[in-house]
């Protein structure tokens, strides 16, 4: 019996693998008031999304809270074979919490998204489907190669870029390692975007922060890390991007760069923003999200030296 003689299962698997906390049943005809949340782990798997004993995940839990919140229903998966299916089309977001290359099986060992599968998530969110980065999702499809030095990472590819990058906005690069967590200031570009409401600049804040790269130019940025002060070399450059908000094709897009830490799943203005951008990208809340890349972070094509760090 091959993975796709029982479509029951299939949906089980693919739909149902939040333990209780995904839907009972396919969201067909629902689909802007529906999100799918993807934490599949070609690389490194954060304990935000690893499953213990078969229980829901931090982020699991998280989201679905946020949905009987703000009035949207929440299915999970780690199953890559969802995108090849029709009840894929029947969410109006997906939320990604990922790394690696996701058509490959990789470290947690739950099946891999085809190459036809990622073709269909792109088509979708340019189409008019929403899509929300946690972290992560930023060290996801790194444009090959991605050896072991990293020294890809490093450089500015533009065009180049693998499409899914694209779609996304940017790319992770690496992050401090001493100390790996410290408080940065976060301006606030945006304080009328949904979540941000009382929000006033700047925020302290505790996280393992991405140094990232390749941001497209059509960014609307909600969020800069202020990197005046901060220790390790890949933050020894101008201030950048780690919120923002654009449009691909007919999809919104949103990322945050935050969600490392256990503990700011728990934090409100990491939850409040998050959902915000969540509510946002299915069109339940509104927002203006003109360019402003240049003048929000004027040296925000900086790269940092490519120096290792001490391990």
């Amino acid at each position: 019996m091959n993975e796709f003689s029982s479509r029951r299962e299939f949906l089980r698997t693919a739909t149902l693998t939040g333990a209780g906390l995904a839907l009972s049943s396919p969201l067909l005809g629902a689909s802007n008031k529906s999100v799918l949340v993807f934490t599949k782990s070609s690389g490194f798997e954060h304990a935000v999304v690893k499953r213990v004993d078969g229980k829901p995940s931090i982020m699991d839990d998280a989201v679905t809270e946020m949905g009987n919140k703000h009035g949207f229903k929440v299915g999970v998966t780690k199953d890559g074979r969802i995108f090849d299916s029709k009840e894929f089309h029947s969410y109006g977001s997906m939320v990604f919490f990922t790394t690696g290359d996701l058509t490959t099986l990789g470290t947690d060992g739950k099946p891999a998204m085809s190459p036809g599968g990622k073709q269909a998530l792109l088509d979708a969110v340019r189409n008019g489907m929403g899509f929300v980065g946690v972290h992560a999702a930023s060290d996801t499809f790194h444009t090959p190669p991605d050896t072991p030095d990293l020294a890809n990472r490093y450089i500015a590819h533009g065009e180049q870029q693998d499409p899914y990058l694209k779609m996304l906005g940017g790319e992770f690069i690496i992050h401090g390692r001493e100390p790996r967590l410290q408080d940065a200031n976060l301006i606030v570009n945006d304080p009328k975007f949904p979540g941000l409401e009382g929000v006033t600049s700047p925020v302290s804040f505790n996280e393992e922060w991405y140094s990232l790269k390749d941001f497209m130019p059509d960014l609307h940025v909600i969020l800069t890390l202020d990197t005046h002060g901060m220790k390790g070399e890949c933050y020894q450059r101008a201030p950048y991007p780690v919120m923002w908000a654009r449009m691909h094709g007919k999809g919104r897009v949103f990322f945050t760069a935050m969600g490392d830490r256990p503990e700011n799943w728990k934090n409100e203005f990491f939850l409040n923003s998050l959902a915000g951008g969540i509510r946002w990208s299915i069109g339940d809340a509104s927002a203006q999200v003109d360019v402003n890349l240049k003048q929000a972070a004027p040296g925000y094509a900086e790269i940092p030296p490519k120096f290792p760090e001490k391990k």
